[in-house]
């Protein structure tokens, strides 16, 4: 390889003038390239070194190696020494010596540029005759021997990662930025360029451009550019970045994990690791999984984040991973990396789970953003079966440490992942974390606690004391579809009340769609994971039934909502009936249909007789009534076929006492459930229930022979001696029946005075209604002997009350009149003959009330009607009386 030769210096005349010139080129250099090199082999001495120096004073000044791009697409690689004074004896003399690199070509032997630092082919004085002597290679100087290198890492140890941070920015484009660094010897800067040239690929290396010295920075075009603290500040020149190894400014904290590695490895004193990861996983740059691999294997120390890239990529490149470099790198990965890694409770003094020690510094590896548990559980999980377990199990153990101690996900471990020494260990080491992990309260409990219990099993570390009280948080958050810990803290109700169930009967505070309530995310997934633990765990299984069966017999339907055909283990187990009921119950049938038959379904669920266990029957009450109540049929035949006494402890009687009084007017089987209900709790019902009762068993008394007398008075006197008042619906269906019954033939005429003497307003109001209704205007057109006794009715007792004066007299007006008007001859004349039967001058006074006129309006004054007719009007069957009032 013979490559072209530039030389430039101060020299005397000559054929191409004197002062600074080419004074040695090699043939066949373009005159446009000698013009450009020209502008970049310059070179400007310090500012604070002696203006004339010595021979010895010359060696301390700043060797420049710059390695610059060409617009043609090659480069130079050019040395400028200061030499002093030239020819003339005039000062400010340099030499530079440089190589034309064309596009695509290196160096002889593929040699990297940074590696011709001070080599001795370079010449500090043009050639003799002016002709440049062939380069076959450069050999290289002492100074960039590993050795010295590493040496040179560890001096500036504190600085590197942030040096490589900008680095791998700079060669991968991300940031242009050129790289500026400050040291006191243009070698250092030389050393520092050698290290980026060895941690960056070998393409980036090759392409790289940098100057070991320079006055002006601000005008040099290299990306790394070395500078004297005298030579001119950068300041804070958004084109820039600065690194001062000098020690004036301090290392800012770095978030690179490839420049923390690769710092790691500089440190470490084992730079060829660098082309081992090369060669094992390709020239990558910036990519810090196969690099952090490649240092593990060799048990450099990391920090968590680069440990867990590392995990990562070897998770994808297992296969591909030579068995030692696999085996290396999880006995790596397994150590414990230093005391406190996982927080509060770890081991001390070094020693990991296995019982080893390693006093190794690896730095603070406690933070987990790097996602180290996760990373290292995914690679447990893929190289489970796959090696040994001896050699698996250290990593086994190092995950769970992490999981217990540093909340982690947990990863599913059998027997067979841990040998008995590890296992032993485990147990010693992590009992404590375990048993404060199970009984956390401050996150969900169907969650980190339960799979927390499940490496407590695997371990054979004793747990049984805590399960009662996780149990009641587990099964609270199962039925409520949210963390029992996020209720704590926002009502400030301890964990161990919300367990107790309530003596008192009370409706459920579900949320009306409670099975909807418990879809919401992860619902389905925490409930598989309990599901699987209570099949795995029969003691949990046991104390976690109990804690659902007391909240099934508090709250079923929200038990229900929830747990219905959920799969869970209850039907061989007869302890748990309330839970039964609950899960068992969606196979009894659908909610609506036939509520009785659901009923005894569900109640069969149970397992128990409700005379055993009477709680059953207030659970299998709400489960098939739980937003209504049943009918009046319905609460009659449970009352009946059940008994008083199961009602009464059961707590249900008084939702049966509820049913008769919220009962619509509809419900006919109501007042024999009153009747029932009366004769079964005669001396436990309240005073406020009894009137009620009471007075709708009245209802069915009417019309029969156990009616007895003074219905009205009875009624009022029981309606007006409540101890509170009585309920709408049921003073209502009161009102109506006895005025239904007063509007029957025959009727005591003393209970007809009785309401025209009360002039209750409820009771007239009702009495009218009834008599404006369907039932009594069919048979006014259809019984005229029924028109004749209303007739009667409603002209009786006259001004005893004005409520019953305005109410018979609007009958007469608006029900009847509108009646009899209408009916044919037949009719009217059996209406007449009716009342003519009943004496004292009714008939009479039908007759006149009947007839349109003078006569009627007098007629209807007698009778209290009260009312001036038009003159005018005209009726159907009106006969016009004779003139002279004659008779017709």
């Amino acid at each position: 390889m013979n490559l072209a030769q530039l030389h430039y210096t101060s020299a005397p005349p000559g054929p191409d003038g004197s002062g600074f010139r080419f004074t040695a080129v090699s043939p066949g250099v373009p005159a446009t390239l000698l013009r450009e090199a020209e502008q970049l082999i310059g070179y400007e001495p310090p500012r604070d070194l002696p203006d004339r120096p010595d021979g010895e004073q010359l060696k301390s000044f700043p060797r420049s190696l710059s390695c610059t791009e060409l617009s043609d697409g090659g480069r130079l690689l050019c040395r400028s020494v200061y030499t002093g004074a030239d020819y003339s004896g005039r000062w400010g003399n340099f030499h530079a010596h440089a190589v034309h690199l064309p596009a695509g070509v290196r160096l002889p032997d593929g040699a990297l540029p940074i590696t011709a630092w001070e080599s001795p082919r370079w010449a500090d004085a043009t050639p003799p005759g002016g002709r440049p002597e062939p380069i076959d290679r450069f050999a290289p100087s002492g100074l960039l021997r590993r050795d010295g290198l590493v040496a040179f890492a560890r001096s500036r140890a504190d600085r590197l990662a942030a040096f490589f941070a900008d680095l791998r920015t700079l060669a991968d484009g991300s940031d242009a930025r050129q790289i500026v660094l400050v040291e006191r010897d243009s070698a250092d800067v030389a050393q520092w360029i050698a290290l980026a040239c060895t941690v960056l690929p070998r393409e980036l290396a090759h392409r790289l451009t940098f100057t070991t010295y320079t006055r002006r920075p601000l005008q040099a075009r290299q990306q790394i550019v070395g500078a004297l603290p005298s030579s001119e500040p950068v300041g804070h020149d958004h084109r820039f970045r600065v690194h001062d190894g000098t020690g004036r400014t301090a290392a800012e904290p770095v978030a690179d994990v490839w420049a923390e590695v690769c710092a790691r490895i500089w440190t470490a004193g084992r730079p060829e690791l660098f082309r081992d990861a090369v060669r094992d996983a390709g020239d990558t740059a910036g990519e810090v999984g196969p690099l952090a691999v490649t240092a593990l294997a060799e048990r450099i120390a990391l920090p968590a984040v680069a440990r867990a890239a590392a995990a990562r990529w070897a998770t994808d490149h297992a296969a591909a991973l030579p068995e030692p470099t696999l085996t290396a790198l999880i006995g790596e990965l397994a150590r414990e990396t230093g005391p406190g890694d996982v927080g509060d409770g770890d081991v001390g003094d070094g020693e990991d789970a296995t019982g080893s020690r390693d006093s190794r510094d690896s730095g603070d590896s406690r933070d987990f953003g790097g996602g180290e548990p996760a990373a290292l559980a995914a690679l447990l999980a893929r190289l489970d079966g796959q090696v040994p377990t001896a050699v698996s199990a250290p990593l086994a153990a190092r995950v769970l440490t992490l999981t217990v101690r540093g909340r982690g996900p947990v990863p599913a471990l059998g027997a067979g992942s841990l040998t008995p020494q590890v296992r032993a260990a485990l147990s010693r080491d992590l009992a404590p974390a375990l048993r404060h992990g199970i009984a956390d309260t401050r996150g969900p409990a169907i969650g980190r606690p339960l799979e927390l219990l499940r490496v407590a099993d695997l371990l054979d570390v004793d747990c049984a004391d805590l399960l009662p009280e996780y149990a009641g948080r587990a099964a609270r958050e199962l039925v409520s579809g949210e963390p029992a810990g996020d209720r704590t803290a926002a009502t400030g109700e301890p964990a161990g009340d919300r367990t107790r169930v309530s003596a008192e009967p009370t409706r459920d505070r579900a949320p009306a769609d409670a099975k909807a309530a418990g879809a919401r995310t992860g619902g389905a997934r925490s409930d598989a994971a309990l599901l699987d633990a209570v099949h795995a765990h029969p003691a949990l299984r046991t104390a976690l039934f109990g804690a659902l069966n007391a909240l099934a017999a508090a709250h079923p339907v929200a038990v229900a909502g929830r747990l219905a055909g959920s799969g869970l283990p209850v039907a061989p187990d007869p302890r748990f009936p309330h839970l039964r009921m609950c899960v068992l119950g969606d196979a009894a049938g659908p909610a609506g249909g036939d509520r009785r038959g659901r009923f005894r379904a569900v109640l069969q669920t149970a397992g128990v007789s409700p005379h055993a266990d009477p709680a059953v029957l207030h659970t299998a009450f709400r489960l098939v009534w739980p937003d209504e109540l049943p009918t009046g049929e319905e609460a009659s035949l449970l009352l009946n076929e059940l008994g008083s006494d199961a009602h009464r402890l059961a707590g249900t009687r008084d939702p049966l006492v509820a049913a008769a009084l919220a009962a619509p007017a509809e419900d006919a089987a109501v007042p024999l459930l009153a009747a029932d209900l009366l004769r079964c709790f005669t001396a436990e019902l309240a005073p406020a229930h009894r009137v009620p009762l009471l007075l709708l068993e009245f209802t069915a008394l009417l019309g029969t022979d156990g009616e007895g007398e003074n219905w009205v008075e009875r009624v009022r006197a029981l309606r007006d001696g409540a101890v509170e008042p009585v309920p709408d619906q049921v003073t209502r269906r009161v009102h109506d029946a006895l005025a239904r019954r007063l509007l029957t033939v025959p009727v005591p005429e003393s209970e007809l005075y009785a309401l025209a003497r009360s002039g209750d307003p409820a009771l007239l109001a009702a009495y009218e209604r009834a008599a404006r209704g369907a039932a009594v205007a069919e048979r006014l057109r259809t019984v005229p002997s029924y028109a004749a006794a209303r007739f009667c009715d409603w002209t009786a007792y006259p001004d005893t009350h004005p409520g019953w004066e305005a109410t018979r007299t609007a009958l007469l007006a608006k029900v009847l009149r509108p009646v009899v008007r209408a009916m044919p001859a037949e009719d009217q004349a059996a209406v007449e003959e009716a009342l003519r039967r009943t004496g004292r001058g009714r008939l009479d006074a039908y007759r006149a009330w009947n007839r349109p006129g003078a006569l009627g309006r007098l007629a209807g004054r007698l009778t209290g009607r009260g009312r001036r007719e038009d003159a005018g009007a005209t009726w159907h069957g009106d006969v016009q009386p004779p003139a002279g009032g004659g008779a017709r």
